[in-house]
């Protein structure tokens, strides 16, 4: 802690307040990153005491006036190690044309009361925190694993959004309801791929899930109805290689592992998608207030640069960076699909985007090519979805009209709005620390190997490297030694003086591992010649 910031004759002086341990203790530098951006470890006093008031299981009394689901066959799809299971999904086809598609989700303020110790405690937190070897949640375990998880065999109240789908994949009709559930299954992506997309392979799969099997065709059906639907209204679809980190017993990294999408996480996507914009029109044609999930139109100027950088790879781009819309960036995106540019466009183009916020005002949503659009989908981990839950109640139980609610709601959801924008960047930036910081630890062990890799970067001071498993480290410029290299700014490209090579974006290169630094996150490569092939 600062205790005299000096002037210009002091130093700066402070103390020590707290001593994290030694540098190569395991999960003190995870805590350094918990520490650097001031995220919450333990809960107080006061919220732990009203948490071990909260039931473990739904009281009889509590079902009363809710509309009873039980009786559906519904499911979890989630991640193996997921345990706050907050979003359920059951379906049905009715003359062989209409889906009713339901979208379930833990009544989280159901037991979070508003202006409680917990509600206060929720806000402040805004998000959960999902670091490489822990989870700080928003909410205590008691409620996200238990109570407000949707586990199998186990009835749980919910808020559902059912919604009556044709067979074009367009929504003709919906109801919001509180309602009473039991999920039959919990079920993981890998498994639900595995029974759509390779059948044949896995006969044990079908044999221990026969009777979900033909529920999770018709997801697989409606799914791609959904999605076409989107894709032709013009939304962006984003495709990143994403990885998991490994950790062992002791918090070393020791495998960095592709985490592809497939049809399992894109049916959930697709169908989470659907509700948030359901619930959005509802409300905000009704001019109800609310709190939405708004994505800007790009700034101009910074996507007109991208715009010229992606022509300079010879990308065709027909329009200008003032005409842009999301079709437009979904047919550059489709035009470079498989290429080994893909992954860097798609970068460059998600950079020059704005960021989504919260706000209390419907403007729409611009990567979705979506009028309306909210987050409902996650109260266990999303203080907005828990914001919007209560309204959508409220509305539900008539008692908006009632004490002042509507007054209420539209002097806190500006103040909601900028907590939960301002805490969910907070954790994104701890997130990516905690990822470079564990990626970096890594790669420390593979000093002197070589790896192919795809240039991402470049900058005056050398070119960024990215590999297959997404590690990226700097070539830095003071390493070539072949030639004097100048930063051509404008074709984002380095060029050597004397010989005119050229480093490029998107260029395949091959790189040694010079050095990795974790406590400063950053991994060096050195540039490594392509043998010539002789006679």
């Amino acid at each position: 802690r600062i205790t005299d910031f000096g002037d210009d004759r002091k130093k700066p002086e402070g103390v020590i307040t707290e001593i994290l341990g030694h540098v190569n203790d395991p999960g003190v530098d995870i805590l350094s990153i918990i520490k650097a951006y001031g995220l919450p470890e333990g809960f107080p006093d006061e919220v732990m005491v009203q948490v071990a008031g909260i039931p473990d299981e739904v009281e009889e009394e509590e079902k009363k006036n809710r509309l009873d689901l039980r009786h559906l066959q519904t499911v979890t799809i989630d991640g193996e190690d997921a345990k706050d299971l907050d979003d359920a999904i059951s379906i049905s086809k009715e003359n062989d044309d209409h889906y009713t598609l339901g979208v379930h989700i833990a009544d989280v303020s159901h037991y979070v009361t508003e202006n409680s110790p917990l509600d206060k405690e929720a806000l402040k937190r805004g998000t959960s925190v999902y670091l490489v070897d822990r989870v700080i949640p928003m909410l205590p375990h008691k409620l996200s694993n238990g109570i407000c998880s949707l586990n199998e065999g186990q009835e749980r109240l919910a808020l559902s959004c059912i919604m009556t789908i044709n067979e074009k994949g367009r929504m003709i009709g919906h109801q919001i309801a509180e309602t009473v559930i039991r999920v039959d299954r919990r079920m993981t992506y890998t498994a639900v791929n595995a029974i759509l997309t390779e059948p044949e392979a896995h006969p044990e799969l079908l044999e221990e899930y026969h009777e979900l099997v033909p529920m999770f065709r018709q997801m697989q059906e409606l799914s791609a109805l959904i999605r076409s639907c989107r894709k032709e209204r013009g939304a962006i679809d984003f495709e990143f290689p994403e990885s998991k980190v490994i950790l062992d017993a002791e918090g070393t990294p020791v495998e960095i592992r592709p985490y592809p999408s497939n049809v399992a996480t894109r049916m959930i996507e697709d169908f989470m998608l659907m509700a948030n914009e359901t619930v959005a029109e509802e409300y905000c044609t009704r001019e109800i207030p609310f709190l939405y999930r708004t994505h800007d139109k790009p700034d101009g100027d910074r996507m007109e640069a991208t715009l010229t950088l992606i022509r300079e790879q010879g990308i065709k781009v027909e329009k200008r960076s003032h005409e842009i819309t999301p079709g437009e960036v979904q047919k550059i995106l489709t035009s470079i699909e498989g290429t080994p540019e893909e992954p860097l466009i798609s970068r460059l183009l998600l950079r020059s985007m704005a960021r989504a916020i919260y706000t209390p005002e419907c403007s729409g949503h611009f990567g979705l090519a979506a009028s309306y659009y909210c987050h409902f989908t996650s109260p266990i981990r999303r203080y907005p979805d828990l914001q919007i839950h209560r309204i959508i109640k409220d509305d539900l139980r008539g008692r908006l009209d009632k004490g002042g609610r509507i007054g209420k709601y539209s002097s806190i959801l500006q103040h909601v709005a900028e907590q939960s924008s301002a805490m969910e960047q907070r954790a994104a930036e701890a997130e990516r620390e905690a990822v470079k910081l564990k990626k970096a630890e890594y790669m420390l062990e593979h000093v002197g190997e070589e790896y192919d890799g795809v240039i991402s970067g470049v900058t005056r001071w050398g070119f960024y490297v990215e590999l297959p498993n997404t590690v990226e480290g700097l070539v830095h410029i003071m390493t070539l030694k072949d030639d004097y290299y100048n930063f051509d700014e404008e074709n984002y490209r380095l060029v050597g003086e004397q010989h005119g090579r050229v480093f490029r974006l998107g260029e395949p290169v091959r790189v040694r591992v010079r050095n990795a630094e974790p406590a400063n996150r950053t991994i060096d490569f050195t540039y490594v010649e392509k043998e010539t092939e002789t006679e």
